[in-house]
């Protein structure tokens, strides 16, 4: 990946037009996913949104692309930003060129630097600091994910043709006069609604997608007297 370096408060940033390259997607993709997302991104840690004098004077200092010379606005992204983003935009390649730019780009601005003992123990401290809020954040972003999955997502389309590929094969099954198979269907539908607390099979939730099936293969319908 061949990226023109670009610097700005000690760290190694990249532009929204290198990010979406790199992640291959467009400029306005990432501006989208940064606006929906704004309450997550923190300025200075994730971005620097550079305006008036400071954009000015970072203009004057011929880091980035010509093109981006008439800019009002223009936005920086740093390691931590552009994890983010990738997270946002949940492509292969957005991973996979995250990955990349972690090891090819961003952390490269440390290589060949000597620290003395006391900078490496900081730097230790630092670093251990910051991996353990991370893997908090990290952990408290798989249980929303986790609790998502579990309590909110429903059946997507091809979910809700396995249902109903299980209810007409138990019915099929089981009553081959039109009249008893109408009946049948109305009864096992609405048995797996009681059964899942659900408005309609649609609504019920994807991890109970193959207790629902289970269900439905051991479903017997009701003696009419």
């Amino acid at each position: 990946m061949n990226l023109s370096i670009i610097e700005k408060s000690g760290q190694r940033v990249l532009t929204t037009t290198q990010l979406a390259d790199s992640f291959g997607t467009d400029s306005k993709t990432i501006n989208r996913n940064f606006q929906r997302n704004s309450e997550r991104f923190v300025e200075s840690k994730h971005y620097f949104a550079l305006t008036g004098n400071d954009l000015r004077d970072f203009k004057g200092s011929r880091q980035i692309d010509p093109s981006l010379k008439y800019a009002s606005v223009l936005y920086l992204w740093t390691e931590k930003g552009a994890w983010l983003l990738a997270k946002s935009i949940n492509s292969d390649q957005a991973w996979d060129a995250y990955e990349m730019l972690v090891d090819e780009y961003y952390k490269m601005q440390n290589q060949g630097k000597v620290l003395s003992e006391k900078e490496q123990l900081m730097a230790s401290m630092k670093l251990s600091l910051k991996t353990a809020e991370e893997i908090q954040d990290v952990k408290r972003e798989i249980a929303e994910v986790r609790d998502i999955a579990e309590n909110q997502v429903t059946l997507d389309h091809g979910e809700q043709r396995r249902l109903q590929k299980a209810v007409a094969i138990k019915v099929y099954e089981i009553e081959a006069d039109p009249a008893g198979q109408r009946r049948m269907f109305k009864e096992l539908y609405r048995e797996i609604k009681d059964r899942f607390a659900v408005a309609s099979y649609k609504d019920v939730k994807r991890k109970d997608l193959q207790n629902a099936i289970r269900y439905v293969d051991a479903w017997l319908p009701r003696k009419v007297s």
